[in-house]
C-alpha cells in the first residue's frame, strides 16, 4: 500500500473521468502527491468537466463542446491513462496517435485491450501499458495489477508502478496473467459484496431489524479484514482459531466444505478469464 513519502510524476492527461478514472484522479490530487504541470481531463459533458473548476490541479474539456478536446489534452504530456469503455479503446487511439509526444506512455485500464492491440494503434515512439485495478482504490486502498508493452523501460514501469501506488497495491506480472490479475482482484469486489448482500439478506431472514444486520454482517467482514492485516497470521491459522472442534463454526464450514466452495470460485474466475479474452477478442 503506498505511504505518505512524497511522490512526483510528470504530466499526466486522463482521457475518461468515469468512476475508475476518478478514482485514480483522487489518487494523484492526495496531498504528498506532485504531478508536475498538473492533470488535464477529458470527459463526453461539460457537467462533468466543469466540476473540476475549483481544483486549480486539473484542467478539464468536454468533448461534446470540443472537438480536439482529446488531441489537446495528450499534448505534451508524459503520461496518458485511456480510462473509456475497452469497444472505445481502438478508435481513442487513432485519434490521439499524431498528437502524443515523443516517448509519451498510454496506459489503460479498460478490461481485455491487450498492449499488442494499442500499440497497433500508436507510433513507435509511444508504449503502452495495461493495468487492472479495482474500485476500492476510491478510497485509497485499491490493487492494480501492471503489465508492460514490448516497448517499455524499466524506468517506465517504476512511474506507472508509483502513480497507481496512490490508490493502493501494486502486483507487476507478465501480460498473461493480467486477465487472470481481473478475476482476482478486479472482479473481486463484487464477490466480497455478493457475500455480504447474501450474509445480510440471512440475517434479515433471522428477525434482525436492517440496521441491526448491516452492523453484525458488514462490522463482521471489516473486522475480520482487519484482524487478518494486523495479526500477520494465515487466512487458514486464523479460521481455526474461530472453528472449536465440535462446535458451531465447525458445523457451519462443513457445509461450505460439502458445497464445494473452491470449486465454485474456481469456475467463477474462469468465467471471468474467459470473458476477459472475448473483450480482447472484440466479442
Amino acid at each position: 500500500m503506498t505511504d505518505s513519502s512524497t511522490v512526483k510524476l510528470p504530466t499526466i492527461a486522463m482521457l475518461g473521468a468515469g468512476s475508475m478514472g476518478r478514482a485514480i484522479l483522487a489518487g494523484l490530487l492526495a496531498p504528498h502527491v506532485s504531478v508536475d504541470g498538473g492533470v488535464r481531463v477529458t470527459n463526453r459533458s461539460a457537467e462533468q468537466a466543469a466540476s473540476f473548476a475549483a481544483e486549480p490541479r486539473v484542467r478539464a474539456w468536454a468533448t461534446s463542446e470540443n472537438p480536439e478536446a482529446n488531441r489537446e489534452a495528450v499534448a505534451g504530456a508524459s503520461i496518458v491513462v485511456v480510462a473509456v469503455k475497452p469497444a472505445m479503446v481502438p478508435d481513442l487511439l487513432d485519434e490521439i496517435s499524431t498528437a502524443l509526444p515523443d516517448g509519451a506512455i498510454v496506459v489503460s485500464v479498460a478490461a481485455g485491450v491487450t498492449t499488442a492491440t494499442m500499440e497497433a494503434h500508436l507510433p513507435a515512439h509511444v508504449s503502452a501499458f495495461r493495468t487492472m485495478p479495482n474500485t476500492p482504490a476510491k478510497v485509497g486502498l485499491g490493487v492494480t495489477g501492471i503489465a508492460a508493452g514490448s516497448r517499455t523501460t524499466a524506468a517506465q514501469l517504476d512511474l506507472i508502478a508509483s502513480l497507481f501506488g496512490t490508490v493502493g497495491d501494486v502486483v507487476i506480472v507478465d501480460e498473461h496473467m493480467i486477465d487472470k490479475v481481473g478475476s482476482i482482484s478486479g472482479s473481486g469486489p463484487a464477490y466480497v459484496f455478493y457475500f455480504i448482500e447474501q450474509f445480510t439478506r440471512v440475517a434479515l431472514e433471522q428477525g434482525f431489524t436492517p440496521a441491526q444486520a448491516d452492523t453484525l454482517v458488514q462490522g463482521t467482514f471489516r473486522g475480520a479484514v482487519e484482524l487478518l492485516a494486523a495479526s500477520g497470521e494465515a487466512p487458514a491459522e486464523l479460521r481455526r482459531q474461530v472453528t472449536s472442534p465440535k462446535g458451531t463454526t465447525e458445523r457451519a464450514i462443513a457445509v461450505f466444505e460439502e458445497a464445494d466452495l473452491h470449486a465454485m470460485v474456481t469456475r467463477a474466475t474462469k468465467a471471468a478469464i474467459a470473458r476477459s479474452q472475448e473483450l480482447a477478442r472484440g466479442e
